[in-house]
């Protein structure tokens, strides 16, 4: 059955209900003729319209350090997991040990029998004094004992400080965190070989983010008046308002694109690094009427809406042609057939025909 034969008879049986239930209203108002039918009407207004296209980016920290070792070896523990939050100096990841506990151990060992060597010659050298004091023996036998003290003292002291050098080494098989943050991915493994070229993870101080946005070459010159940039949620909502801090130079050759960049603001850690999020960018903002998508109809390819007209004493539905662009949220921005002033009916339009009287209500 074509779609103007079902309008028609809906029309006729909501007239003949409306005929049967307000008889004076409609005799009053259309004086004897056909049913005026209650419709819900709103002026339409102009409003400030962004011009915008959204794009896929990627969010980057300001505050994010590679991690990489500065010792090599073979990875026998990972403390943490990507995600977790770690304070300044907690244990990241352990590599090996083992050999430099032992450089140490030694180390210490010889430090030690230094030291013993150390105490007999300063022993001896304290004797050789007294007796070289009471005339007992020469000055030679005292200077050979000064040498023999000095020589060992500088011995111990040499491995005193190689000791310390081999336990600064073995701190080193331990991984830290430098600063507070939160753990990227890690892409080692225990049993790995790493060295100290190997990127272990990353660590996030968290803070400001930047939105890096791949816009068409030919957007450039759109670009001068640096536009805004709302950051998406899952919904497509703006949840945060950005401008563009950086333009690329250069055009990337492989992909045609600029590079943008919008600091994003992550006080509450809503965000995190690497994280993929939508962003609009507003290239300008416009004046243009808006009218609700529920009060638009679509026949034939064509896009149709209803505005009440008053002639006389009587206010009729009249059917306009429109032409509407982008989405406003559940708004259509309207570029032909309608235009602010306008009373545009918002209720009821699958029952409207074009020159139906009605009743407007606000």
């Amino acid at each position: 059955m074509p779609r103007t034969l079902i309008t028609a008879c809906l029309t006729a049986a909501v007239l003949m209900t409306a005929g049967c239930s307000q008889p004076s209203a409609g005799r009053g108002q259309a004086g004897g003729g056909a049913q005026a039918f209650p419709v819900k009407v709103i002026v339409v207004q102009e409003q400030m319209v962004p011009e915008s296209t959204d794009y896929l980016a990627t969010l980057r920290s300001r505050n994010s350090s590679a991690l990489q070792p500065q010792v090599e070896g073979e990875i026998t523990r990972i403390f943490v997991h990507s995600g977790d939050r770690v304070a300044a100096g907690a244990p990241i990841l352990e590599i090996d040990p083992l050999k430099q506990q032992a450089a140490v151990n030694n180390q210490e060992a010889t430090r030690n029998s230094k030291l013993a060597t150390l105490e007999l010659n300063r022993v001896e050298l304290e004797r050789r004094k007294k007796l070289y004091a009471a005339g007992v023996i020469s000055k030679s036998d005292l200077d050979t004992a000064e040498a023999a003290f000095n020589a060992s003292k500088a011995d111990a002291e040499a491995l005193e400080a190689g000791l310390s050098e081999q336990r600064v080494q073995l701190r080193y098989y331990t991984v830290k965190a430098p600063t507070p943050g939160i753990i990227g991915d890690i892409p080692v493994h225990v049993g790995d070989r790493v060295t100290t070229q190997t990127m272990l993870t990353t660590l996030d101080r968290g803070g400001e983010l930047e939105a890096y946005i791949n816009v068409p070459a030919e957007k450039s010159r759109d670009l001068r008046a640096g536009p805004s940039v709302d950051i998406l949620d899952g919904e497509g909502k703006a949840v945060q308002r950005s401008r563009v801090t950086f333009i690329s130079p250069q055009v990337d050759s492989s992909t045609q694109t600029l590079l943008l960049k919008a600091t994003v603001a992550n006080a509450d850690g809503r965000f995190r690094n690497d994280q993929s999020v939508h962003a609009r960018v507003i290239w300008r903002e416009r004046k243009a009427a808006l009218i609700p998508v529920t009060a638009v109809s679509r026949l034939s390819g064509k896009m149709f809406a209803f505005v009440a007209e008053t002639q006389g004493q009587q206010t009729f539905a009249r059917q306009r042609v429109i032409q509407v662009g982008d989405l406003n949220g559940n708004d259509y921005v309207v570029l032909d057939g309608i235009k602010p002033g306008d009373r545009l009916i918002i209720s009821g339009i699958q029952l409207l025909v074009d020159g139906m009287p009605i009743i407007p209500q606000s």
